[in-house]
């Protein structure tokens, strides 16, 4: 019986450095307010919300058809109710959710073909088929080959359907959220009264942003907060009556504090650069919170090979905790592992905090260190589908908590804070060669490795641009070197690789004193017989790395 072809190796792409954060965003508490600045914002959140889903509405309408011409129309149409500058960020508001809501089809779409390709892939083979590590077997049972038949037909026709959407430019959005829409129908689960959801259902739908202006007083001219702290919106045509100071503009009584990058903020303000706002409010907390924004220029980017010198962490994401393990720049692993946990049990404030928390520790410890952080560029998106892991519930849960787009993105905004750069690297087969490779030579009686931890290892040694495999080749047979180092060792012109083993302080016998000086290098004794001594060699302690 002819043995089954191994599927080859995917390609893996090359290491490089994170470009850094190309924005800011900061949020802070409106205080002091009374029952007047909250009725005008509840009344100009309301006002231009409806105008915003009416807007939303007829940019979906106009699908693929949509140009310049149109945009102007429907800018037109709503600074009669409104104002230009209020029109103009309603109108961006609209594109921006209709390009969203196109992206989110499309992944929709590559969805449904990996389910469809997967089930008929299943549905060929014959029924109890093993399956391996590269490709799924046939089903189990008739009964679940022909519920999958069946499935196979929904997949198929929720496909169609999605493609000629797509092809027609129709989306499909929902002001205000899918989820809380369906949380309607299901108040008792959702642990919430018809009057809680119908207060968070408006305060979602409200509409209270605008873009920012450079060279208007204080980079805002639709809503405008002062370096002092004083804040106030242009208000609305049909409000403009609620109006409490000269050109149709609302003062609100509380003042604005930024307590995070604050003097960053009131420079920008100072100097009437531009400044995007969102006011909101918080249903859970009854509070009007607001978040600044503003563009920065990209952060310039250190080289690759200044990255990698003096080594690096090698950091492995998982879904409770991040294992890391300090590498120098040959990819030998130093000191001992570190892990970093997070739970993600709770709100999605605490999941937030517990996030920032770990980061913060990780790039403590590499700034101590003075190096830079490698990680995976995860992409879970084609792995949840359940026709690829099948009854493997747990585990679809499992990669579906992991946040590995919110870990990716607060680490690079944090470490360009710091001045650390972030080395990204391909993640095929790390965790199956680092297992093989480094957790059994790396566990020791008083350590024990993880898979986890050599995933980490193997991470870095990728970074660094060394082959994840500690040796290729074993030593020659009359135990010298006679035929060159190894190749996945240091160099020969690699400082240190030939040195001796570090000295152990202390005796080397339990009945010498702790204190007393070691007067020879060797273990031979002091008195000489006339016989021969066979000295076992012991290979040194030699820099791995290619």
């Amino acid at each position: 019986m002819a043995e089954p072809k191994k599927k080859p190796l995917r390609a893996i792409k090359a290491p490089f450095v994170a470009d850094g954060p190309t924005g800011v965003s900061i949020r802070t508490r409106l205080k002091g307010l009374t029952p007047g600045d909250d009725k005008v914002l509840r009344l100009v959140g309301a006002h231009l919300g409806s105008l915003a889903s009416a807007d939303l509405k007829r940019r979906c309408a106009d699908s693929l058809e949509h140009s310049a011409d149109t945009w102007v129309e429907r800018k037109r149409a709503l600074t009669a109710d409104s104002s230009s500058r209020w029109a103009g960020s309603i109108t961006k508001a609209s594109h921006d959710q209709w390009a969203l809501s196109r992206r989110a089809q499309l992944a929709h779409i590559q969805g449904l073909e990996a389910g469809v390709e997967t089930i008929a892939h299943r549905l060929s083979l014959p029924v109890g088929e093993r399956g391996s590590k590269r490709a799924p077997g046939g089903y189990r049972t008739r009964r679940e080959w022909f519920a999958k038949t069946r499935r196979l037909h929904v997949l198929e026709d929720r496909l169609e359907r999605e493609r000629s959407d797509r092809a027609a430019g129709v989306v499909h959005v929902v002001r205000g959220g899918k989820r809380l829409a369906r949380n309607r129908h299901h108040l008792e689960a959702a642990r919430l009264t018809a009057g809680q959801w119908r207060q968070r259902w408006e305060a979602e739908r409200w509409f209270l942003q605008a873009d920012g202006e450079s060279g208007k007083p204080c980079g805002n001219e639709t809503i405008r907060v002062s370096p002092d702290g004083g804040a106030g919106i242009k208000l609305p045509a049909p409000l403009a009556h609620l109006a409490n100071a000269p050109h149709g503009r609302y003062v609100l009584t509380g003042r604005i504090d930024f307590r995070h990058r604050g003097q960053e903020w009131a420079d920008r303000v100072s100097a009437n650069r531009a400044v995007a706002y969102r006011i909101h409010y918080d249903v859970d907390r009854d509070r009007w919170c607001l978040t600044a924004s503003w563009t920065i220029p990209p952060v310039q980017t250190v080289p690759l090979v200044q990255a990698r010198s003096g080594g690096l962490i090698g950091v492995d994401t998982n879904a409770d905790h991040l294992a890391a393990w300090r590498l120098d720049e040959h990819g030998n692993p130093m000191g001992e592992p570190r892990r970093f946990r997070y739970d993600l049990d709770g709100t999605a404030q605490h999941r937030d905090a517990q996030v920032r928390h770990a980061l913060t520790r990780l790039l403590h410890w590499a700034r101590r260190e003075g190096v830079a952080i490698a990680v995976e560029d995860l992409d879970f998106g084609a792995e949840k589908t359940r026709e690829k892991h099948g009854r493997k519930k747990r585990f679809r849960r499992l990669i579906s908590g992991m946040p590995v787009a919110r870990l990716r993105a607060r680490l690079v905004s944090m470490a360009a804070e710091l001045g650390i750069a972030v080395v990204v690297v391909d993640p095929a087969y790390t965790s199956r060669w680092g297992a093989e490779h480094w957790q059994k030579p790396l566990t020791s009686k008083n350590r024990r490795t993880t898979r986890h931890d050599a995933a980490g290892v193997a991470i870095g040694r990728r970074a660094l641009g060394h082959r994840v495999r500690r040796r290729t080749a074993p030593p020659p047979h009359d135990r010298s070197d006679r035929v060159g180092h190894r190749t996945a060792q240091a160099g020969h012109r690699a400082r240190g690789r030939e040195g001796p083993r570090p000295r152990v302080p202390g005796p080397r016998t339990r009945s010498v004193s702790p204190d007393a000086e070691r007067t020879r290098a060797t273990r031979t004794p002091n008195t000489v017989r006339e016989v021969r001594s066979e000295q076992e060699w012991v290979q040194d302690s030699l820099l791995l790395t290619d």
